[in-house]
C-alpha cells in the first residue's frame, strides 16, 4: 500500500476567488436554462462567458 501523504491545497489557493455579484432575475433564469441545456454548472458557464468577454471586449 502507498504510504505517501494525501496533499491538498487550502481553499482559495487554486487561483480562484469567491465573489458576490448582483444579477438580474432574467439573466439568472437564462443562465439556468443554458446550464440545463448544456450540462454545465451555472458557475462553469459564468466563468466561460466572463473569460470570453474580458478577452474580446472593445473599449471605445
Amino acid at each position: 500500500m502507498n504510504n505517501e501523504p494525501l496533499k491538498i491545497k487550502k481553499r482559495g489557493e487554486d487561483g480562484n476567488r469567491i465573489i458576490t455579484v448582483r444579477i438580474k432575475v432574467e439573466t439568472l433564469a437564462e443562465l439556468d436554462r443554458l446550464a440545463a441545456e448544456t450540462n454545465y454548472s451555472r458557475n462553469e458557464l459564468i466563468n466561460l462567458i466572463l473569460s470570453h468577454g474580458v478577452k474580446n471586449i472593445e473599449i471605445e
